[in-house]
Parts: structure tokens; C-alpha cells; sequence
């Protein structure tokens, strides 16, 4: 009867430490599914059969539990729930996260010791399932345990620090699979339906037009009191500085898909004009005929671009979007160092842009930049350097063995959001310094957020929006902006709801374009 009792706590333990993780403190104090998995491996047989029987319930366990810490770490790190379904590619984002950032080395390190602990825990809960209770116990006990659990979990009776994890978790993940089964025919339904719209964007026809994505830049860093005055100073000598170069800079917020990481989801929907916050719709929206605004520039006479710092590998997504030319990390000639997961510094992606890239194309252009020095870990956190001085990159050797390691800081959150701010500030500044000597009359220059940073960092209420800066040199090219409650200046103003990113392709097809679908443009 002691080992039914380990048993019974064990197994209480683990199913509820995810929950526990998950909103910091001991309660629930009980998983009433505990007691039924318990109940019924004690009275499995002592036979063939019920020595694989346990075998499975152990496996089980393990499998959901895994599902729960999931689910866990996706609230914490992304702020929201884990979607078997279309979560799954995340897994090698992990593991190339752990490369980025630590080394090969110890992220095959990692995923080893990882396999390792899954069979011991396997191994651990067989054998406390192993317990088998006197003949005169076994049937009540199953009926008392299952009366319990069927209550608790099929009609939701509440009871004070009971919970059913294992049953919620299976119930939610296949509620989530239906839901996504529903939502995928009706995404697809809509690509279907807009497949062909391109627009040619005749009034920025002639004119550069560059949209720039800041890692990890969210309102959170303007309105936080934490975090804003690492950021808004910055800002506020920006905006001063760009006005005296006489440039048009009007801010306002959109509303990113997603939290914490997916960056390629923010991308998406704002290239795309369709919301897709989910790796399943960015699949199905890249293997579609969906225009996007490549497509819609190029009909322009726009040269389209893509410059994508931390792109290592091959990028099939890149000529999917219809890209005339793609530059990923290796062709932009970066000769300096990696800053952990960050592969350059903003500020000689911006330079490269500029010196190798914009001026050497003798046409206007459209280029989308994803710049990443603002990715975790947030160390270190280069200065601004003079731009002449910037060349081939060797010039941050300097500060290769800068800052904390990231082992170091991430054990104190407040240094962690204290480098964030600074990370930020610094891909911010660079951003707008470029701008303030690179935009003219002929630019129409759009910095946005891909998302804000994780809850784990800024909170679970910060919310999804992103600050949005549209610069230009004619103030006419910011004026369709202001109509949609955009405001003078670097800080956007709060007053009202903020829309969704997918509605920039919209606003710039209402402002500047001139519908040239097929049945317009054929004889």
C-alpha cells in the first residue's frame, strides 16, 4: 500500500506541475485523474497483458504530460495555447534557436539528455505503476475513481483545488484539431476566392519603397514603465532629428498574429493581407496563387527584394513570395562576428542595403528587410558606430566578448527586460539614423514590429500591438496614413483600437494603386 501511495502521489505531482509552472503557485493541489490512473493499473492482472497495459498507461502519461509542458511553455513564451496540429515545426525553431545561441554542441547536448529523461520518466511511472491492491479493494476503488473523474471532467462539476489535467489536456487538444480542421477549409476557401488581385500601385510608381521589420518591437516598450525609458528618449532624439531633415514621420499601431516569436507569421500577413497566425495557414497561404504586395509592386515596376540577415539555411518560402532577388545572411558579406543567435548587427545590414543593394539597382524598388538584432538573448548590445566606418563588418570584433553570457543574464529578469530595452533602442536608432540621411521625396520608408517581446518578459496583459513609423520626404506620401489615425511624430497615440497588420496591404491599395486583375488587363 506505500508504493500505491508514492503511486498516487507521483503521479498527483507531475500532472500538475505544468499548471503549476504556468500561473506560479501550488494550486490545484490535486489531479483527480491521478487517482483513476492509479486505481486501474492496480488492479491490472499480473499477466502478459497487464504488464503491457501498464507499460502503455506509463506512456500515456508521459506523452500528455509532455503535451502539457508544452502547452505551458508556449503561454509563457508565446501567449498562447499549444496546438498539436500546427505546432510542431516550432520544435526544429527550438533546436536552431539552442544552436544560435549556445552551439551545436550543447543543443545536441541537450536533445540527448532530453530523449534520456523521457525513458526514465517512462521507466519511473511503470514502476509505480506497478502497485496492486488486495482482491476486496480494487472494484470500488476503480468505481469511486471513475465516478469522480467522469464528474469532474465530462460535466465540470467545480470543486476548490481539484483539477483533471490529463482529461483537460486530450479534451482541448482535440476540441483545437476540430477547430483547425474548420478553419483551414475556410482559409483556403478565401485564398481561392482573392487568389489573383494584384494592384498596381501607380502613385508610388518610380519611388523606393522599404518596409522594415524591428525584432521583437512592441508597444509594450512605449508604455511599460519598465522598459520606455530605455526606448523613448531614443525616439523622441529621432524624430527631433528627422524633422530638422525634413522629413514627414507619422506613428500609429497594428495588431501583430502573434506573440513572442513566429516572426515569418507577421511577415505574412502583412505582405499577404490575410491574417495567418498559425504555421497551417502560412503553408497553405505560400503553396497558393494569393498575391501579395511583391506581386503588386513588381506589377508596378518595382525591383522586389528581400534582405534577411538571419536566413542560414535555404529559404523556399523567399521564391514562393516571388522575390526578384533574395539576399539571406551569407549574401550580404558579413565579415565580422556572431553576437550569439543575432548573425549581424542592424546597422551593417542597413549600410549593406544601402551602399550594395539599393544603389547598385537602377530602378525603384520595393524591399522588405527583417532586421534581428533585437532577438533574444539581447546580448550584448552594440553602440552605434560612425557609418563610414562600418565596411565589411570587422570592425565589431571589438565587442565579441561583450556582456553577459546568455546563461549569465537570463537568471535575472530585470537585467533581461534591461537588455531588451537597450537592444531595441539600438535597432530602433539605427533604423531611423539610416532613415534620416537615406529617405527623400522619392522614399516611402514603413518600420513596423514583428511582435511584441514574450509574456515571460513584459507580462501576460501586454497585448499584441506594434508601433508603426511611416517616413517620407513628400508629405503626401504619409498624408493616407494620418486618415487612419496615425499621429506626428515617433509615439503613437492609444486613443482607440489598433487594426490588424494584414489591413497595410489594404490601406496602401486604397491610397496609392489601380486594381489590374487578370480579367482587367486581358485583351
Amino acid at each position: 500500500m506505500s508504493r500505491l501511495l508514492l503511486s498516487l502521489v507521483g503521479l498527483n505531482v507531475l500532472l500538475l506541475l505544468p499548471l503549476w509552472i504556468r500561473y506560479g503557485g501550488v494550486t490545484p493541489w490535486l489531479a483527480a485523474d491521478a487517482v483513476l490512473i492509479a486505481a486501474f493499473a492496480s488492479v491490472l492482472p499480473a499477466t502478459r497483458a497487464g504488464r503491457v497495459g501498464r507499460w502503455g498507461l506509463a506512456a500515456l502519461v508521459v506523452l500528455v504530460w509532455l503535451i502539457m509542458l508544452g502547452d505551458t511553455t508556449l503561454q509563457l513564451s508565446l501567449g498562447r495555447p499549444l496546438n498539436l496540429l500546427l505546432d510542431w515545426p516550432l520544435l526544429d525553431a527550438l533546436y536552431r534557436l539552442m544552436t544560435g545561441n549556445f552551439g551545436l554542441l550543447v543543443a545536441l547536448t541537450v536533445v540527448l539528455l532530453a530523449v534520456v529523461a523521457i525513458v526514465l520518466l517512462v521507466i519511473g511511472i511503470r514502476w509505480l505503476l506497478s502497485t496492486r491492491v488486495p482482491m476486496p479493494f480494487r472494484g470500488w476503488g476503480v468505481v469511486a475513481a471513475t465516478a469522480v473523474v467522469t464528474g469532474l471532467g465530462v460535466f465540470g462539476v467545480p470543486l476548490p483545488h481539484i483539477a483533471t489535467p490529463l482529461i483537460d489536456t486530450l479534451t482541448a487538444q482535440a476540441r483545437s484539431a476540430i477547430a483547425t480542421q474548420a478553419a483551414r477549409r475556410e482559409f483556403q476557401s478565401g485564398l481561392e476566392a482573392d487568389a489573383a488581385k494584384t494592384h498596381e500601385l501607380v502613385e508610388l510608381a518610380g519611388k523606393d519603397v522599404i518596409l522594415v521589420f524591428i525584432e521583437s518591437y512592441g508597444m509594450a516598450l512605449l508604455d511599460d514603465e519598465r522598459l520606455a525609458p530605455g526606448v523613448v528618449p531614443g525616439l523622441q532624439d529621432a524624430e527631433a532629428r528627422m524633422s530638422s531633415a525634413g522629413l514627414s514621420v507619422v506613428s500609429g499601431r497594428m495588431h501583430s498574429p502573434v506573440q513572442g516569436g513566429q516572426s515569418w507569421l507577421a511577415h505574412a500577413s502583412t505582405l499577404g493581407g490575410r491574417w495567418i497566425d498559425n504555421q497551417l495557414e502560412y503553408q497553405l497561404f505560400l503553396d497558393s496563387d494569393q498575391a501579395t504586395l511583391v506581386d503588386d509592386f513588381r506589377a508596378t515596376g518595382h525591383e522586389t527584394v528581400a534582405v534577411m540577415p538571419a536566413i542560414t539555411l535555404a529559404w523556399p518560402e523567399g521564391r514562393a513570395y516571388g522575390f526578384d532577388r533574395i539576399y539571406a545572411a551569407d549574401d550580404l558579406d558579413y565579415a565580422g562576428p556572431a553576437l550569439n543567435w543575432v548573425t549581424m548587427p542592424d546597422q551593417f545590414t542597413l549600410d549593406r542595403f544601402q551602399r550594395d543593394i539599393r544603389d547598385a539597382i537602377d530602378a525603384p524598388i520595393f524591399a522588405k528587410l527583417a532586421l534581428i538584432s533585437s532577438h533574444a538573448p539581447w546580448t550584448p548590445v552594440l553602440p552605434l558606430i560612425d557609418w563610414d566606418t562600418v565596411g565589411d563588418g570587422k570592425v565589431f570584433d571589438r565587442w565579441t566578448e561583450d556582456g553577459e553570457s546568455p546563461e549569465t543574464l537570463w537568471q535575472n529578469m530585470d537585467r533581461v527586460r534591461e537588455q531588451y530595452a537597450k537592444s531595441v533602442d539600438y535597432a530602433v536608432s539605427a533604423t531611423l539614423d539610416w532613415a534620416e540621411r537615406h529617405v527623400d521625396d522619392d522614399t516611402l520608408m514603413i518600420v513596423m514590429g514583428d511582435h511584441q517581446a514574450s509574456p515571460v518578459v513584459i507580462g501576460e496583459d501586454a497585448g499584441p500591438e506594434v508601433p508603426v513609423h511611416v517616413i517620407a520626404g513628400d508629405e503626401s506620401l504619409t498624408r493616407p496614413f494620418r486618415e487612419h489615425g496615425f499621429v506626428t511624430g515617433t509615439r503613437p497615440d492609444n486613443d482607440g483600437p489598433a487594426v490588424r497588420m494584414e489591413r497595410l496591404r489594404d490601406w496602401l491599395h486604397d491610397a496609392f494603386s489601380r486594381d489590374t486583375t487578370p480579367e482587367e488587363t486581358s485583351p
